[in-house]
């Protein structure tokens, strides 16, 4: 029987088990992809406060700190968690694991462009977050995916760094609230193409350099010159594995209290993966910290 079981090993599961290990936890991470989530797929981290180093740089100190205490870590997808009132069962696979509490911290996963050369690209011209990459397009054309709040705020953003942004929207109008669309029209350097959906990515020499987009209607091709391509058409939060626990809103976010915490006594949520208002590294080792401490107290 385990301490604890988090599932995920991002910035809020490591830094969950970094305090709850060294707090005197027995604790195991379970994650099927690489440790360190998203920090993986970003150039480099700025706005960390006290550091600036490439994302999986950072990602694997936040992994060799969290082992250094003593939690131990497991490859593999969680398929289900069974809750047993004073202890739970995490599955992964044919297996199964017991621990006193578990911590969800699995994160999001952006819905893709579903376009050629888009994968390869990520991280080189393709980014999914423009408050974390978008100085690497200082003085340049880059180009916003979507017409919903996240498309145009960042639109927004970028307009305030790069030299030009051009935004991509499916429909002939954009969803974002109006006081985002009245902000969107002050900036002189935006351009709204409408009617318009990404078909192919163009590079030269391992660069971005434009992106095809495909008419809505006519579905004639026509190319956009390009530095950085930005899809912001929606964030699907990974919890499929817990809707038999009924802990997530209508969105499919888990909601916790002050301490990180569910509805269903003995499991908490951190990171991305809760329902909140900023998705960011600093936040989600925030939410991390409060959840690892607080099950820590529990054990005493």
């Amino acid at each position: 029987m385990l301490d604890l079981i988090i599932v995920g090993a991002g910035p809020a599961g490591l830094t969950a088990a970094l305090y709850a290990s060294r707090a005197g936890a027995n604790v195991l991470v379970l994650d099927g992809g690489a440790p360190g989530g998203k920090l993986n797929l970003t150039a480099e981290i700025e706005n960390y406060p006290g550091t600036k180093m490439k994302g999986p740089e950072l990602a694997y100190s936040m992994y060799e700190q969290c082992l250094s205490f003593g939690a131990k870590q497991e490859y593999g997808e969680v398929t289900k968690i069974e809750n047993k009132e004073d202890y739970k069962i995490v599955y992964v696979g044919d297996k199964s694991y017991e621990a006193r509490y578990v911590l969800i911290a699995t994160g999001t996963k952006e819905r893709k462009m579903n376009i050629p050369l888009e994968e390869e690209m990520t991280g080189r011209g393709v980014s999914y977050c423009a408050v974390c990459d978008g100085p690497f397009f200082k003085g340049k054309t880059v180009t916003v995916i979507g017409g919903g709040n996240s498309a145009i705020e960042e639109s927004i953003y970028l307009s305030d760094i790069a030299e030009k942004v051009n935004i991509i929207v499916r429909r002939d109008v954009l969803r974002a609230d109006q006081y985002l669309v009245d902000k969107l029209k002050q900036k002189e350097n935006i351009e709204i193409h409408f009617l318009k959906k990404p078909y192919s990515i163009e590079v030269t020499d391992q660069k971005v350099t434009g992106l095809v987009v495909s008419d809505s209607k006519t579905e004639e091709l026509s190319t956009i010159t390009t530095q950085g391509i930005f899809p912001f058409i929606g964030l699907d939060p990974i919890t499929d594995f817990v809707k038999n626990l009924d802990i997530i809103d209508e969105y499919g976010y888990i909601l916790v209290d002050e301490n990180q915490e569910t509805k269903v006594s003995g499991i908490f949520a951190a990171g991305d993966v809760t329902s909140k208002q900023l998705r960011q590294v600093v936040t989600a080792t925030n939410d991390g910290a409060i959840a690892g401490q607080y099950i820590a107290s529990l054990l005493k």
